[in-house]
């Protein structure tokens, strides 16, 4: 899979703007709290006065993403540093048929994941990420990643589990919210989706137009 979404960002608001870009979690079966990170951001002006549009482009294809880290997860501060990535299908939906690409096994010493294969018994719509035997610290955080203009970035993760099975299924809705999170930090999802620009791909869109309003309320136009 190669289709990019896109979403395409005006500011009508008087003064320049930071936005972020962050996607909704994953479901995850196994693993504890869920967290997320920002994937992109950047500031914008005024799109009368610049005619500037800003692009957010991510790939449709889904990745499979290990990190390691010193310390848990912390709201604010960069989610780790050392990770690894795997382009990865998805377990068929409920009453589907077909053996995809959908298990793969981390290693924590080197840290990678193995080229994936397919698994029984993954939630469906998922993929599954099993992870070895290992003491903490350094932590890892295992989830879903996106590869967001041209870099891949861990979007949205668990602490993992010594030995353990993470089954995440990925879920395509995007949100824009003024403020600036670098990419890779982690963020407060549930406040920062308040009030934010929702972009729902799940439909089969691939294109999504948002605009800032004077009044500091959007509007999205999907296409």
């Amino acid at each position: 899979m190669s289709t990019m979404l896109t979403i395409n960002v005006k500011n009508y608001e008087s003064q320049t703007q930071n936005f972020y870009f962050f996607q909704q979690p994953a479901i995850y079966t196994g693993g504890g709290q869920v967290y997320s990170n920002s994937l992109f951001s950047q500031s914008l002006g005024n799109y009368d006065n610049t005619g500037a549009i800003l692009t957010f482009q991510v790939n449709l294809q889904y990745y499979a993403g290990i990190q390691q880290a010193n310390t848990p997860p912390q709201i604010g501060a960069s989610s780790g540093y050392s990770s690894a990535s795997r382009a990865i299908d998805l377990a068929p939906s409920s009453g589907g048929s077909g053996k995809p690409n959908d298990w793969t096994t981390a290693t924590v010493n080197p840290l990678g994941l193995s080229s994936p294969i397919y698994g029984e018994g993954v939630q469906p719509g998922a993929f599954r990420i099993t992870t070895p035997v290992f003491n903490s610290p350094p932590y890892f955080n295992v989830g879903s990643a996106v590869a967001v203009n041209g870099g891949i970035v861990l979007s949205n993760f668990v602490q993992a589990n010594p030995a353990s099975n993470t089954d995440c299924q990925p879920i395509l809705k995007y949100y824009v919210q003024t403020g600036a999170y670098t990419p890779g930090v982690v963020m407060n999802f549930t406040q920062s989706s308040v009030n934010a620009a929702l972009s729902d791909f799940t439909g089969g869109y691939s294109v999504c137009n948002v605009s800032l309003k004077s009044d500091g309320t959007w509007t999205t136009q999907l296409q």
